[in-house]
């Protein structure tokens, strides 16, 4: 059985054809894209289906995660001005079926295809089976989800949310200095505003701003040349820029808070799972000690969230496995 899957985000979009034999993947054929580069999905997903020919014929099913809310058959990516519709989609391009999901369940979903390899662990925690778990990841946005284990389906079951977008808690003074710098030009400052690469730039400004260090010249000819964030992640990780350093610092530090956050939302006794394009990238600012000090940070209710484990996801296209492997389930069902 084959079928075909989609990543598809504010930045990159993947595309995948596989056939699944059981629960055993394989892929046939794989390619990615530059989502900006493109009107439309339709079109990037005809130019996939030209370039990959005949390997994409008898498909079973489609599904395509998107990163942005997905509801009635419809998703307008967030970050772009593309819209997609399951039924037009499905017709369009002849495909016996298509279904649309939020980016963050098809990384639920995509968890579990993973190996433990696949993982980098931050906190052991006290693991309970089939009970919930929850996810969530900065990468062009912040994506969260929430994982509710079904007996008789027996895997769990994707709620996707929009919680990145909850309004952001500062804790400290640095923080609400912030918060104060913010909302100078923002009507609501969410998590997402700051958890994303876009926040590290804002953070790093924020910095530069108040702090009056002078910014090293280096830095500022790469920020004038390439991509800001991924230049300041740089120079943060090699150790070449102070500010830098404390801008990536306090994005850990924000993410642990929201993570904990989050766990003390929906108590994921399954585990909380760091995703996203960031969290590989700075997996050993992450294993610091900021992150989970932040998490635990709860007052009465941090012996609680020791309790749970946390790990950071290292494969990338765990969104692409999740998104196929629902595609998988869905033919399965109809067959």
């Amino acid at each position: 059985m084959k079928v075909l899957a989609a990543d598809i985000g504010g930045t990159k979009t993947l595309l995948q054809v596989t056939r699944w034999m059981e629960d055993t993947p394989q892929v046939l054929a794989e390619r990615r894209y530059h989502s900006g580069g493109y009107p439309s999905f339709d079109v990037l997903l005809q130019e996939f289906l030209t370039e990959v020919g005949d390997i994409a014929s008898d498909l079973a099913g489609a599904c395509f995660a998107v990163a942005g809310p997905v509801a009635k058959g419809t998703a307008d990516v967030t970050n772009l001005f593309w819209r997609l519709e399951e039924e037009c989609l499905q017709e369009g391009f002849g495909l016996p079926r298509v279904i649309l999901i939020n980016d963050f369940q098809a990384v639920g979903y995509g968890i579990e295809c993973l190996k433990p390899s696949d993982f980098a662990v931050l906190q052991t925690g006290e693991p309970e089976y089939t009970a919930p778990q929850a996810v969530i990841g900065a990468g062009t946005g912040l994506g969260q989800a929430l994982l509710v284990w079904q007996e008789q389906a027996g895997h769990y079951q994707i709620l996707p949310t929009e919680g990145g977008h909850v309004d952001f808690a500062p804790q400290g003074e640095l923080q609400i200095a912030l918060l104060r710098y913010l909302s100078r030009y923002l009507e609501h400052v969410s998590y997402e505003r700051l958890l994303s690469g876009s926040g590290l730039v804002i953070l790093y400004r924020f910095l530069k701003e108040t702090s009056g260090e002078a910014e090293d010249l280096a830095l500022t000819k790469a920020l004038n040349e390439g991509d800001p964030a991924a230049a300041i992640s740089r120079f943060a990780l090699e150790r070449r820029d102070p500010l830098a350093g404390q801008a990536l610092d306090l994005l850990v530090q924000i993410y642990g808070a929201q993570a904990g956050n989050l766990a003390l939302t929906c108590l994921p006794r399954g585990g909380l799972f760091v995703a996203g394009g960031i969290a590989p990238k700075i997996i050993k600012h992450l294993q610091a000690g900021g992150f989970m000090e932040a998490f635990l940070s709860k007052g009465r209710l941090s012996s609680l969230l020791r309790q749970i484990p946390v790990k950071v996801v290292l494969e990338p296209k765990i969104g692409l496995w999740g998104a196929s492997l629902v595609a998988a389930r869905l033919a399965n069902e109809k067959s």
